[in-house]
């Protein structure tokens, strides 16, 4: 966990307030307060989740940044948790595609308190080119019970939910279940039968999630304006 310094004051939107986002009154408990760093445009974007293990194999990496740069080309932001594994390869290979190509990481703490904190120069880059956001206030320490809590909140910001890799226990596939009962949609990256971390996605599409093997199998299904800044 590191304290981050920051030169800009963040931006608190309380839930009354006429700038609070409107995808966040889906949600039955929306959150009271929302702490922001970044360009509070971006939240009319459309946007795209991309959530996965925190293990993920190489495989799974390079999956979660293809998908994350084609679907950012094709107009959305990437959302996801800020976490290690799929999270934080979506954020960086979006970040990669340079100016106009944007994401946000929705955290389990303050956004001043990067957890984990080897992703400290992505939380710097985030700033400038996306979104890092919380319902915690400023020096909030990261918990447990926080990280299903700010799946609601990526599950509600998104037009769809992508799982990429998945073990059966995952924490994305709470996402992809407050996605469903949000109405979004969700898609899943199959995989082996004897792969630990396919078990969640497989499971996913034995439930009904769309398989997916491309980003345009997900651009097919979804309607979005592009909204540029």
């Amino acid at each position: 966990m590191s304290i981050f310094p920051k030169p800009n004051p963040t931006t608190c939107i309380a839930r009354g307030d006429k700038k609070y986002p409107n995808r966040l009154k889906d949600l039955y408990d929306p959150p009271s307060n929302l702490y922001i760093d970044g360009d509070l445009r971006l939240l009319n974007k459309p946007m795209i989740a991309i959530v996965g293990s925190r293990k993920a194999s190489p495989e799974g990496l390079k999956n979660a940044a293809a998908f994350a740069q084609e679907l950012s080309r094709a107009g959305l932001l990437i959302v996801s948790g800020f976490a290690r594994g799929i999270d934080g390869a979506a954020h960086q290979a979006t970040l990669c595609l340079g100016p106009k190509h944007f994401t946000m990481a929705v955290c389990g703490a303050g956004v001043n308190v990067i957890y984990p904190k080897e992703h400290l120069g992505l939380a710097k880059n985030i700033r400038k080119q996306g979104l890092l956001v919380s319902e915690y206030p400023l020096g909030t320490p990261p918990k447990s019970g926080h990280f299903p809590r700010r799946n609601r909140i990526i599950a509600a910001f998104s037009i769809g939910v992508l799982v990429v890799e998945a073990a059966e226990k995952s924490g994305s596939l709470i996402t992809a279940r407050l996605a469903l009962e949000l109405g979004r949609e969700v898609f899943a990256v199959p995989g082996s039968i004897r792969q630990p971390l396919s078990r969640g996605c497989n499971l996913l599409i034995q439930q009904g999630a769309k398989l997916v093997q491309n980003p345009q199998d997900i651009l097919e299904e979804l309607i979005f304006e592009k909204n540029p800044l």
